[in-house]
């Protein structure tokens, strides 16, 4: 008798639960887990399942079909191109903004910023690819509106991503130029602020405005796109390492 409740209660769960599928950026990976709880505090009976990767990559899967709810880019242009051509449902929104920070795993004094990386000891420095990554173009910004792109050019190894990017720096170069909200998992807390890591002024580039746009009409949606642009999540976003909006 007490396996038919056990039973009947699963089946009612499972019929009252609801799922939503979201494409997410892949320097939101560290921030979700989170984003979700809070929202999940509220919305107990909702299902978020995230699909990480590149925005340009998540937007062709987009284009071709994959079922995806709710897309969080990594900038404007994606979200922009789904919306032109009325895949998107909504009109793209910034969520959130991201920063740029320098990493190193080698004892050198990273608290002199940007200019640092022109010293002799520095030989390689890794930088997402500005052509296909917003970090990338935000980084280059930032040596050109510091006067220092000229003397480091010849430094740069490009990774095609801000994952790849992050990993290179700890593993294959001197330092580099990351997303500041890399630094937020778990295997990266060996690295300290001050020591190993420092934020880049952001005063040097455009601020990385990163859009969120729906892609199909249901309440969960609503509910998850709506908690995205709370006050709530804008906290976490900010524990994250992203600028406050």
């Amino acid at each position: 008798m007490k396996n038919i409740f056990i039973l009947i209660f699963i089946v009612i769960t499972s019929l009252n639960a609801s799922e939503i599928k979201i494409a997410v950026a892949a320097n939101v990976s560290y921030a979700i887990d989170d984003l979700i709880k809070e929202f999940n505090i509220t919305y107990p009976d909702t299902e978020v399942k995230v699909t990480l990767g590149s925005s340009g990559k998540l937007t062709a899967q987009i284009f071709y079909g994959a079922p995806y709810g709710l897309f969080m880019s990594a900038n404007m242009k994606y979200p922009n191109k789904l919306y032109e051509n009325k895949i998107a449902i909504s009109k793209p929104i910034v969520y959130a903004q991201g920063s740029l920070a320098m990493l190193s795993n080698k004892n050198i004094d990273i608290s002199q910023g940007i200019k640092f990386l022109k010293n002799r000891k520095i030989k390689r420095i890794t930088v997402a690819n500005p052509k296909t990554a917003p970090y990338g173009k935000a980084a280059f910004e930032a040596f050109k509106n510091a006067k220092i792109l000229k003397d480091i050019k010849k430094k740069l190894i490009y990774g095609e991503s801000i994952s790849q990017t992050v990993s290179y720096t700890v593993t294959a170069t001197d330092i580099g130029v990351i997303a500041k909200s890399s630094l937020y998992s778990s295997r990266m807390s060996r690295f300290k602020e001050g020591v190993n890591w420092t934020e880049i002024d952001s005063k040097l580039y455009t601020p990385i405005n990163q859009g969120i746009v729906m892609l199909k009409d249901s309440k969960e949606v609503k509910d998850f796109y709506n908690f995205i642009l709370s006050e709530k999540a804008k906290k976490i976003f900010k524990q994250y390492g992203y600028l406050e909006l």
